[in-house]
């Protein structure tokens, strides 16, 4: 089936503003449940967790239901779902923990395709163990990863690469289950940059390769928090810095301080949101969706949101190819997320985004983030970014390259 825009859009209160956003890359605009869930968890009964009162049981039950809610949507076990205050957060905590097992002389493998969130807490750790930090280029006429270029980065000595599942500018996909295996065949751990990626689609972390993966909830219609998951047993292994009195047990060992519940009960309300964008039944069961598991659900909701996005992508990248030499398109790969960056010749990309502003489009300017990749391929800063989101619709594109038409 196909989604029900005017059924979804009905849920975005924001969307009342009239304004056309294609800043989902940044941050998505929230539905009303997910703002209720919030809502009805911190007017409570809420207190810290136990088992004695009723604020005690609603706080126990707002970390479950999230685990069991992340354990649903990345298709892991629900004691391998650690919340963090943002995936940035989540990535400097790991990069500690996991440098504690590194010596002078391992080497650890980056991309200059990732966000920065994803190169610096790895680059710092490595300095502060004397480890060596080997690089997978990107290829320039394709802005896909530079595979050969790994093969030379791997060695025994790998400990640990780091990997986007998506560029958060250019929306290239790299090829990550085939990374993955080569470095788990030098015995390197791997880590993946999911949080550009889960926006777009249903993520299977053991199909992916990935032995810790992040992402957040904030990117696909939740609130601001970040989430990893990777197996209990890995997680067993790792011994962060904590206060004595707190929990030692996985995967609170990595949660610090006391959990905010409300923030947790929004994400929980964003991935029921999810599963529920597509109502139909599903192809594999013929259950109806009340009857359906959540992941069953998931599963359907977000190959309807694929079909979507790639319909409206489509419709967008003919319309800005009919723009000719104005404007320069960037995200090349065949393999991407409908996420478009581009310059525009001899113009800035502030100038655009407060044009686009005044006919209300929201398209940012930037860098956002990915100082690797604009090095790399020497971009232009500021750059334009224009990303989908599930509440998008044909107008909107419209909108957008009337407004890029009569700006250029």
């Amino acid at each position: 089936m196909a989604l029900d825009l005017t059924a979804l859009r009905a849920h975005f209160p924001s969307l009342a503003t009239g304004l056309a956003y294609f800043d989902g890359p940044g941050g998505t605009q929230t539905p009303r449940p997910v703002a209720d869930a919030i809502a009805a968890t911190l007017t409570g009964p809420l207190s810290n967790r136990g088992t004695v009162s009723p604020s005690e049981l609603n706080a126990e039950r707002a970390v479950a239901d999230f685990r069991a809610a992340y354990a649903d949507l990345l298709h892991m076990p629900a004691g391998g779902i650690v919340h963090g205050r943002s995936a940035t957060q989540l990535t400097y905590d790991f990069s500690r923990h996991l440098a504690k097992g590194w010596t002078a002389g391992d080497e650890i493998v980056l991309s200059r395709l990732d966000h920065d969130a994803n190169v610096r807490p790895w680059v710092q750790a490595a300095e502060r163990a004397g480890v060596t930090v080997r690089w997978i280029e990107i290829d320039a006429e394709t802005t896909e990863l530079d595979l050969d270029s790994y093969e030379r980065s791997l060695s025994p000595r790998t400990r640990l690469v780091a990997v986007t599942a998506a560029s958060n500018v250019l929306g290239t996909k790299p090829p990550v289950r085939a990374l993955a295996d080569r470095a788990h065949a030098v015995g390197a751990l791997v880590y993946v940059d999911g949080v550009h990626y889960a926006a777009h689609h249903l993520v299977d972390v053991p199909a992916l390769g990935a032995d810790l993966f992040v992402c957040s909830p904030y990117k696909f219609l939740g609130p601001h928090c970040g989430v990893l998951a990777a197996a209990p047993g890995l997680l067993e292994t790792l011994r962060p810095d904590k206060l004595l009195p707190s929990p030692d047990t996985v995967p609170e060992r990595f949660e610090f301080g006391t959990l905010p519940y409300e923030i947790l009960a929004g994400a929980t309300a964003a991935v029921d949101f999810l599963a529920a964008m597509d109502a139909g039944t599903t192809g594999t069961t013929g259950a109806t969706a009340t009857e359906a598991s959540r992941r069953e659900r998931l599963t359907r909701s977000m190959n309807s949101l694929h079909d979507h996005e790639l319909t409206l992508r489509t419709r967008l990248q003919e319309g800005l190819d009919a723009l000719g030499d104005a404007l320069t398109l960037h995200s090349k790969a065949p393999d991407r997320t409908p996420t478009v960056l581009m310059t525009l010749e001899g113009r800035d990309a502030r100038e655009a985004q407060a044009h686009l502003a005044t006919r209300g489009v929201l398209a940012p300017a930037g860098s956002f983030y990915a100082y690797e990749p604009f090095t790399a391929l020497k971009l232009t800063d500021p750059a334009l970014r224009v990303g989908l989101a599930p509440y998008n619709t044909a107008d909107d594109v419209d909108r957008l390259l009337d407004g890029l038409t009569a700006f250029l």
